[in-house]
């Protein structure tokens, strides 16, 4: 829920038309979605099953690193 709300942050701040929701393993993995933010420990679990970008979030509390991989995935994918 940390990470929600940190890349609602970034979202809301950049004007981004950017839909965030939080969910476990099964769920993120199972839903329609364009990516998965997630933490390091879970990357490759999740990774094992997700058929979208898994992003590696390694400090949830960096918001440097959030914003930056945020940006960077929308700019990938928005070309």
């Amino acid at each position: 829920m940390f990470l929600k709300m940190k890349v609602d942050e970034v979202v809301k701040s950049n004007n981004l038309n950017i839909d965030v929701y939080c969910g476990d393993v099964t769920t993120c993995t199972s839903s329609e979605c364009d990516a998965i933010f997630t933490s390091a420990e879970l990357a490759e679990t999740i990774g094992r099953s997700a058929k979208v970008p898994v992003i590696v979030i390694n400090s949830f509390i960096n918001s440097k690193e959030i914003t930056e991989k945020t940006l960077k995935f929308v700019s990938e994918v928005t070309q």
